[in-house]
């Protein structure tokens, strides 16, 4: 360790490049890594708040969630330990802000109030009133809206008023719109009505009895990875992630296998003095170990910083356990680069390298 701090200070420059390099190369997959967290949580987050078993949904749809449909008697005749009923629509709103011609997306989820899928309020009030909403807060941020306006659909003359804000509640991608399940009923853009609502799903608590000839029972987790994109974003992102982590460890190994080829002669002579090696060999993972250390640590702590200047259309998030994985992995890796320098210093013949 002294051999590998005593060198890094002498040749502050040369190793300040590949600790830039590691810096770059972390700060890009630490970043990826919170993009892909982000767009995860914004695909399933309403879900994972719903802290359900199973879902069920009607026959023969696959697990789409929109595509199912059922009137509310049936799911009455259903037995489970908890459950809960609950409508899902796509929606689109106009805009109420000047000069903002883009509708304002989200996704209406019709529930009974005093089931266990009614949200946590973090501010406002609870509904309490026809056409009342809770909405997700990213609704808000992204179309700078306030409690106490006014949804207007695009497509029919209904109106929803903000009431609360929630957290955590997006599915698609699309901030979460919660309302009574009458007023959702009663909506011109959803199916049924009052007298015959008709909902999308049940959610499940526990266990369920249902009759398999009219309905679909899937587990939460199934559920969730055959949302429209989602196992295949996933993939994507995790294929790329290891790539970066590889190529990094890849070239981390180059650099130190060259700055190992140039210090052959003084190599050489630390063999003619007798030391072995093991300790030389020591000193350069040593060495490696303290400069992906010192880029991997400024690559952590700029990602911390960026996430607070970014828009909020952009759906990351940071997740410090998998950043804490991640970088203890592209430590184990470039440690194991460079280790590719091993054999070169074990063939340095200090009579050759002297010469």
């Amino acid at each position: 360790m002294f051999l590998a701090l005593k060198e890094i200070q002498y040749s502050k420059l040369r190793y300040a490049l590949v600790v830039g390099l590691l810096f770059f190369v972390s700060l890009l997959v630490f970043f990826l890594t919170g993009l892909a967290y982000g767009l995860a949580q914004s695909n399933r987050s309403a879900i994972d708040e719903w802290q359900a078993d199973e879902i069920i949904l009607s026959d023969g749809v696959s697990n789409q969630l929109r595509m199912s449909q059922f009137p509310l008697d049936d799911w009455d005749e259903i037995s489970a330990d908890e459950k809960a009923p609950i409508g899902v629509q796509d929606a689109l709103f106009e805009n109420p802000n000047d000069g903002e011609d883009e509708a304002i997306q989200g996704q209406l989820f019709g529930i009974e109030l005093d089931s266990f899928l009614k949200p946590e309020i973090v501010d406002g009030e609870d509904i309490d009133g026809e056409n009342e909403v809770i909405v997700d807060t990213t609704l808000l941020e992204k179309n700078n809206l306030s409690i106490g306006d006014k949804l207007k659909f695009n497509d029919s003359d209904d109106e929803l008023t903000i009431v609360g804000v929630t957290e955590g509640h997006q599915l698609s991608v699309q901030p979460g719109i919660y309302l009574s399940l009458d007023d959702y009923a009663n909506l011109e853009m959803t199916p049924g009505s009052e007298d015959t609502p008709i909902i999308s799903a049940g959610i499940i608590r526990g266990e369920a009895s249902v009759d398999e000839d009219e309905f679909d029972q899937s587990a939460i987790d199934d559920f969730i990875q055959d949302l429209p994109g989602y196992a295949a974003q996933n993939l994507t992102f995790l294929l790329m992630i290891g790539f970066l982590v590889i190529i990094s460890a890849i070239i981390l190994g180059i650099f130190i296998y060259i700055l190992t080829l140039q210090k052959v002669s003084t190599f050489g002579v630390m063999k003619a003095q007798g030391i072995g090696d093991r300790y030389i060999i020591t000193s350069v993972v040593a060495q490696t170990f303290i400069l992906s250390i010192i880029g991997i640590a400024g690559g952590l702590i700029v990602t911390g910083l960026v996430s607070f200047g970014l828009p909020a259309d952009v759906p990351y998030e940071n997740n410090w356990p998998f950043y804490a994985g991640i970088s203890a992995l592209m430590v184990v890796v470039s440690v194991l680069g460079g280790l590719f320098s091993a054999r070169t210093i074990t063939k340095i013949d200090p009579l050759e390298a002297i010469g």
